[in-house]
């Protein structure tokens, strides 16, 4: 029985894992260039909950986000969806752009990284009860 599975556990693992990391490179450098047009600083990319907050902060949503993006079961992925929408958004794309930070953020983020595309705070307007 020749299966991957098989060849990954003889210890041909390398590849399987260079492939991952070369992925993730990717996807942080271009996470990097987006912070950096966000006036962020783009090492916050590879640091992993600092880069969530970063993140938030260039959607404007509240930082207190990051516990239902962490520790809340079923919010967590909606709330994923709707930061990379307003990601998507905060540099003026659409929704199909977003979807495509989802799909396919290896080929999405750096080209939103890399564009000429302008980050535009979104304005959030904060509603009081009196």
């Amino acid at each position: 029985m020749n299966s991957v599975l098989f060849t990954v556990a003889k210890g041909g693992g390398g590849f399987v894992t260079f492939l991952f990391f070369v992925i993730w490179l990717v996807s942080v450098v271009g996470l990097w260039k987006i912070f950096e047009k966000a006036g962020k600083p783009g090492w916050g990319a590879f640091i992993p909950i600092y880069n969530v907050i970063l993140l938030l902060e260039i959607v404007r949503r509240p930082g207190w986000w990051i516990i239902l993006m962490y520790i809340v079961p079923v919010a967590n992925i909606i709330c994923v969806f709707i930061v990379i929408f307003d990601l998507a958004k905060s540099f003026g794309k659409g929704v199909g752009y977003g979807f495509g930070l989802i799909f396919l953020p290896l080929i999405f983020y750096p080209m939103l990284g890399f564009s000429d595309a302008v980050y535009t705070p979104i304005k959030r307007e904060i509603v009081v009860q009196t």
